[in-house]
């Protein structure tokens, strides 16, 4: 075995069919619901890759019976200081050349497979996320991924330190961690999902070339803080 393919462990198959059971009796299987599944399985790591810092999985249950209320295109762009990306048009690589920091890294294989990269500021913690074959062969960003820690994400060496000139992360140049539950909805609007400590932005829109889009921003909070965010987009035909 090469050191490339040590680097790229295996789904887990046993947990990867038991969340698809339970997400196939959730929601049943119509075109939109398809998608977040793909979503869903991309994001679970493997058992053993620990060391890899791969993305957090998704919340399986960050979906369920979220209706696509946002009409605006949600999580077109996003910057990392002056750096400004497009989700599914900027490169994972483009990123990596631009920080000057970190390693790309993969997971599983087919549908299952993501690259990502993942960097550490202080408490921030962030993945730069390309989903499968919807980042297609140039590893095109799909999602982005930020939360804060409890301790100094310094204190683990597996993700790269980024820059304090990248920071903050914005989305779609209005959203970034320490902002207010009520300025979140300010600036978004209504949410597709509110709950205590998380709200749901969900999105389906029909692009000019024929094409669906699907877009989704899962913000979580602590004490009325954003802490976390995670948004990306997908575009089929």
């Amino acid at each position: 075995m090469s050191d490339t393919q040590k680097l790229m462990p295996a789904l887990s198959t046993p947990r990867r069919d038991l969340l698809r059971r339970e997400i196939y009796r959730q929601f049943g299987v119509d075109g939109r619901k398809t998608l977040f599944l793909l979503l869903l399985l991309f994001a679970i790591p493997a058992d053993d890759c620990s060391a890899q810092t791969p993305p957090p999985p998704v919340d399986e249950h960050a979906f369920e019976r979220v209706p696509p209320t946002v009409v605006k295109r949600l999580a077109t762009r996003f910057s990392l200081g002056a750096f400004a990306g497009r989700f599914e048009e900027t490169r994972l690589g483009a990123v990596r050349e631009a920080v000057g920091e970190g390693t790309i890294r993969h997971q599983g294989d087919a549908g299952d497979s993501i690259y990502w990269l993942c960097y550490r500021r202080a408490q921030h913690r962030l993945w730069v996320v390309s989903s499968g074959e919807m980042g297609g062969p140039d590893h095109l960003v799909t999602e982005i991924v930020e939360e804060l820690t409890e301790k100094d994400a310094g204190a683990s060496a597996d993700c790269a330190i980024i820059p304090e000139k990248f920071s903050p992360v914005v989305l779609d140049s209005k959203l970034h961690l320490g902002m207010s539950r009520q300025e979140v909805i300010t600036a978004l609007g209504p949410p597709s999902k509110s709950e205590a400590a998380q709200i749901v932005y969900s999105h389906e829109g029909k692009l000019a070339d024929g094409f669906d889009e699907t877009a989704w921003l899962i913000l979580g909070f602590g004490e009325d803080k954003l802490v976390s965010m995670r948004g990306g987009k997908t575009t089929t035909n």
